[in-house]
């Protein structure tokens, strides 16, 4: 499974675009709502964020286009690094894991995201 760091999220976005233009990409938070609400990526430009909580994904990924460069991210990467695994498993090809998840978001890029 391919990883990124969240130091590097911005590096794959302008892949992501490259590779494919069309295909906006996707920050997918999989976090429960009380964490979600207790700390999120704020919406940017170049990317989608989505919550879809860790429990919902298999009822819910074919909400998620299978051509759409995905990062997964939780709070410290085990539970997005295990959806980054079953979406490779659904044909997901261009999926990756957000090494360190929200809490790793707050130290390298956005020290405004909220820690817990």
């Amino acid at each position: 499974m391919n990883a990124i760091r969240p130091a590097q999220f911005d590096d794959w976005l302008a892949q992501a675009g490259q590779d494919q233009p069309a295909a906006r990409p996707v920050l997918l938070d999989v976090r429960e709502p009380w964490e979600f609400q207790t700390a999120s990526v704020p919406p940017a430009e170049g990317f989608d964020l989505v919550h879809m909580p860790m429990r919902s994904v298999p009822a819910r990924f074919a909400e998620l286009d299978r051509d759409q460069p995905i990062a997964c991210l939780c709070h410290h990467g085990a539970r997005s690094a295990q959806v980054a695994y079953f979406l490779a498993d659904q044909g997901f090809t261009r999926v990756v894991n957000v090494q360190g998840g929200i809490d790793a978001w707050s130290h390298e890029r956005d020290r405004s995201v909220p820690q817990y």
